[in-house]
C-alpha cells in the first residue's frame, strides 16, 4: 500500500486525487493532507480519511477548525505547513498547490529524497534549472500530472531521447478559440471560467482561456524533457482527445489519446510504472468522426508568444513572467482589470525586467516579487486610465 501526502487537497487535482484513493483504497493511504483556506471542505477529508498530518497555511482559518480535527492528527499551521508536511516521509507526495506558492514544496520534497507527482507546473518554469540539479539522474522522482506531461512521460518510455527529434503538446484552444481581439474586449470572468472540455480551477481555468497556460507548460516540458525550445511545438487540437505527441526522427509520432479526465494521470503517477483500473468511461475511437488540428494564433493570445520568448531567454525571465501573470490573473478574477488587460501587463513586466544572472531561489524570489510589484503598478495605472 503506498502512503501518500496530498498538498492542496482541496482544490480541483486534490479532489479528484482523493477521488482515485477513495476507489482503490486497498492501494492508497492518505497520510496527510494540506489547504489554505477552504477548511470546511479539508474537514470532511479528514473525517474521512483519516490523515496522520494536517497543514493549513493560512492561520486564522485554521483556528476555526482546530477543535474539530480528531485527536491523534497532528495540525501544522502557517505559511511553511505545506513544505513540512512535503518533507514528511512517504511514498508519494502529490503536489497540487496552484501557482508559485508550490515551489518550496517542491525543492523540500526533493532535498527530503520523496517522489513527487508534479501537478504544479510552475515549480518547474520558476526554477526548473535548480529542480533538475537536485534530482540529478534520478528522473524517476518526479513524475508529471497534468495531461499534456503525463502524455509525453508515456509516450517516451521504452523510448531513446536521442530518437526523439520533438514533442508537441495539444491545447484545445480555451473558450474563445476562433475569436479575434475585438470580439473579446468585453469577456467577463464567468465566460473566461466556461471551459469547453476541462473541469479546472479558476487560475488554470483563465490562463487556458489567455492560453498562458500552454506557455508555461512549454517551459516546464523543456525542464522535463530537457529538449530545447525549438523542439517543442503547441498546436490547437479543439476535441481534446490526444493529449500530446512525440514525434521520432523516423518520421513516426506516438500520440496519447483518452478522455478528458485528469484521473487517469493522476493515478499513473500513483502507480507507475504500473496501470490499474478506473471508474472512466473508456474512450471508443468510433465516437469521434475527426481529430482536427490548428496552429495558435499568437495575435490574438499572444500570452504563449510571450512565454515562448521568456523560456527562451532564460535567467529570471521565466519567473517574472510567471509572478506578473498571477498577479494579473487574480485581478481579472476579482474584476479590476480587463481580461485583454492581462497580456499587456505580462509584456509591459517583461520588457521592463532587467535579468539577474546568478540563478539560486533567492535570486528567483526576489525577480518573482519584483514582477509582483511591477505587475500591480501596472494594474493601478489601468484602474486610473479607466
Amino acid at each position: 500500500m503506498k502512503q501518500i501526502n496530498i498538498l492542496g487537497s482541496t482544490g480541483s487535482i486534490g479532489r479528484q486525487a482523493l477521488d482515485v484513493i477513495r476507489r482503490k483504497s486497498e492501494d492508497f493511504k492518505v497520510i496527510g493532507l494540506s489547504a489554505h483556506r477552504s477548511v470546511d471542505l479539508l474537514l470532511e477529508q479528514i473525517l474521512e480519511f483519516e490523515p496522520k498530518v494536517v497543514a493549513i497555511s493560512d492561520r486564522a482559518s485554521a483556528l476555526t477548525i482546530k477543535d474539530s480535527i480528531p485527536s491523534g492528527i497532528d495540525l501544522l499551521t502557517g505559511p511553511d505547513s505545506p513544505a513540512i508536511l512535503a518533507s514528511l516521509d512517504s511514498d508519494i507526495l502529490l503536489n497540487a498547490l496552484v501557482g508559485s506558492a508550490g515551489l518550496n514544496s517542491t525543492i523540500t520534497a526533493l532535498k527530503a529524497g520523496r517522489v513527487v507527482a508534479l501537478a504544479n507546473k510552475e515549480s518547474m518554469v520558476i526554477a526548473g534549472d535548480i529542480i533538475n540539479q537536485l534530482i540529478g539522474k534520478e528522473r524517476k522522482r518526479l513524475i508529471p500530472v497534468d495531461s499534456e506531461h503525463s502524455a509525453i512521460f508515456q509516450c517516451l518510455i521504452g523510448e531513446e531521447m536521442s530518437d526523439v527529434e520533438r514533442v508537441i503538446i495539444t491545447a484545445s484552444g480555451g473558450p474563445f478559440r476562433g475569436k479575434k481581439e475585438a470580439e473579446l474586449q468585453q469577456v467577463t470572468v464567468e465566460m473566461a471560467l466556461s471551459h469547453p472540455k476541462w473541469n479546472m480551477g479558476n487560475k488554470i481555468s483563465i490562463d487556458s482561456a489567455t492560453m498562458m497556460n500552454k506557455g508555461l507548460e512549454l517551459i516546464e516540458a523543456h525542464h522535463l524533457f530537457k529538449l530545447p525550445y525549438d523542439r517543442i511545438g503547441v498546436v490547437v487540437h479543439p476535441e481534446s482527445i490526444i493529449h500530446s505527441m512525440v514525434e521520432f526522427k523516423d518520421g513516426s509520432l506516438k500520440a496519447h489519446l483518452g478522455p478528458t479526465d485528469m484521473r487517469i494521470p493522476i493515478q499513473y503517477a500513483f502507480t507507475h510504472p504500473n496501470r490499474f483500473q478506473t471508474p472512466v468511461e473508456k474512450f471508443s475511437p468510433t465516437i469521434s468522426k475527426s481529430l482536427t488540428f490548428e496552429e495558435p494564433d499568437l495575435e490574438t493570445f499572444p500570452c504563449l508568444k510571450y512565454a515562448r520568448r521568456a523560456g527562451m531567454d532564460g535567467k529570471t525571465f521565466p519567473a517574472v513572467l510567471n509572478g506578473a501573470n498571477e498577479v494579473a490573473v487574480d485581478a481579472f478574477l476579482n474584476k479590476k482589470i480587463a481580461f485583454l488587460d492581462i497580456a499587456k501587463i505580462v509584456y509591459n513586466v517583461l520588457a521592463e525586467h532587467k535579468p539577474l544572472n546568478h540563478l539560486d531561489l533567492e535570486a528567483l524570489c526576489q525577480a518573482d516579487n519584483w514582477a509582483r510589484k511591477r505587475a500591480k503598478d501596472e494594474i493601478s495605472r489601468l484602474g486610473a486610465v479607466g
